[in-house]
């Protein structure tokens, strides 16, 4: 059965970067930041010793697998936890999930007694963390904030972790050289203290401020189509899941790991300092962005503007391997980090604020199992078909291939809305 459809609040005219107007808010970005840099952290000490330690792409790969498909399995199940239970305490356990990673992995570095077979299992256990948590920290988010400053706290989220991943190499790199991946990851357990400690003082269960909501009953396999039919209700909400799935998983973040091969595209005698950049680019980029769309009050909050941004995004990635310099490259990758934060964020946003209250955590974790969950087979449409037709092509063509079902989204968009224009 359909519901009507449901509007969605505009942040307060004339609120620049609204969310950090809201005391426990800012608290809880700086030390949300903190976290993500430990995470970080924690990925450059892991990644070089087991790199060193065993010289194996397959490894590596798992590592890439062990990250995403955790969430591709489980997203529905955490975000039905968070809206069953407290979402600080499930937080809390994710935390404690990646600091028990970070000590596990310290112990082994001390003691000299890795083998593959622990770093597959730790691997795990740090996925089976983010999958955890995710969906209780956005439903957190909306219960500090409320819906007119929600636009604005998830750029803001999103910001620190595109922060994090600039400050975890530097730092963690840092750490290491000074005391040693060991006990530089002993450290860095410590860094995942302030946020859990910080939530045993808040009051925010991530449900406050829905007190009429009804309590969501047990999920099972046989809610899962109840659950596609509510999505089903509200055309934007499937819009912005078809929207997450297709970047995801056509290119997602998998141009990440091909950078070496742009690098080397783009001339192997200039590598070094410039592949650094290339590396940062596309998160300096998405900060970049979030900054201007905090600053900007005519970017309406729509699903059409964020299909609108997606589509620039898949034209701006299928021109990168194009570049014939650096400049270039690396002004499209910022380019393209500033549209990427601009249309992940605005559609989170539609998802939380269109979601009925009682399903929200489990709305958000089907779009999470689009939006993070498909990256995993980016490694397909990127990595596996770039090693047969050359990574330009394979990420031309992909990227064209998100701005073609783009294009094929307004244009539904706009039959289903013909006088809807820029508004929500």
């Amino acid at each position: 059965m359909s519901r009507p459809p449901l509007s969605v609040p505009e942040p307060s005219p004339g609120t620049k970067f609204g969310a950090l107007h809201h005391r426990d808010y800012r608290r809880y970005f700086l030390l949300v930041l903190l976290s993500a840099t430990a995470d970080n952290i924690e990925h450059v000490i892991s990644y070089w010793v087991i790199f060193q330690a065993f010289h194996s792409p397959t490894l590596a790969g798992f590592a890439v697998i062990s990250h995403w498909v955790p969430f591709l399995l489980f997203s529905v199940y955490a975000g039905a936890l968070a809206d069953r239970f407290d979402c600080r305490k499930l937080i809390q356990i994710s935390q404690g999930l990646f600091a028990l990673a970070s000590l596990s992995w310290a112990v082994l570095f001390l003691t000299g007694a890795l083998r593959i077979w622990h770093a597959a299992v730790i691997l795990l256990i740090h996925g089976g963390a983010g999958v955890i948590g995710v969906a209780a920290s956005q439903l957190i988010i909306h219960d500090i904030v409320g819906p007119e400053r929600l636009p604005s706290a998830i750029r803001l989220n999103a910001t620190s972790r595109y922060l994090a991943i600039l400050l975890g190499p530097a730092v963690g790199g840092g750490m290491m050289l000074l005391l040693g991946p060991g006990m530089g990851l002993l450290v860095n357990i410590l860094l995942y203290a302030p946020f859990t400690l910080f939530l045993l003082r808040i009051p925010y269960t991530g449900h406050l401020r829905d007190p009429d909501r009804r309590r969501a009953p047990r999920f099972g396999l046989a809610d899962i189509p109840r659950l596609l039919a509510e999505a089903r209700a509200d055309a934007r909400i499937i819009m912005m899941i078809v929207l997450g799935g297709t970047t995801s998983f056509l290119v997602g973040n998998a141009f990440q790991a091909q950078m070496p091969e742009y690098a080397h595209h783009l001339g192997t005698d200039e590598a070094g300092t410039w592949y650094s950049v290339l590396l940062a680019a596309n998160a300096v980029g998405a900060i970049i962005g979030a900054v201007l769309l905090e600053s900007a009050s005519f970017i309406r909050l729509s699903a059409r503007t964020a299909i609108g941004c997606a589509a620039v995004w898949g034209v701006l990635m299928a021109l990168f391997p194009a570049a014939q310099s650096y400049p270039a490259a690396v002004t499209i990758l910022v380019l393209a980090g500033a549209f990427n934060i601009a249309f992940t964020s605005m559609a989170q946003t539609l998802i939380q604020l269109l979601a009925p209250p009682n399903i929200r955590g489990s709305m958000v974790g089907l779009f999470n199992t689009s939006m993070l969950g498909l990256r995993a087979g980016s490694g397909l449409t990127v990595g596996v078909l770039g090693a047969v037709i050359g990574v330009q092509w394979s990420l031309a063509l992909s990227a064209s291939a998100v701005v073609l079902v783009a294009l094929g989204l307004l244009v539904v968009d706009r039959r289903a809305h013909p006088r809807r224009g820029l508004s929500v």
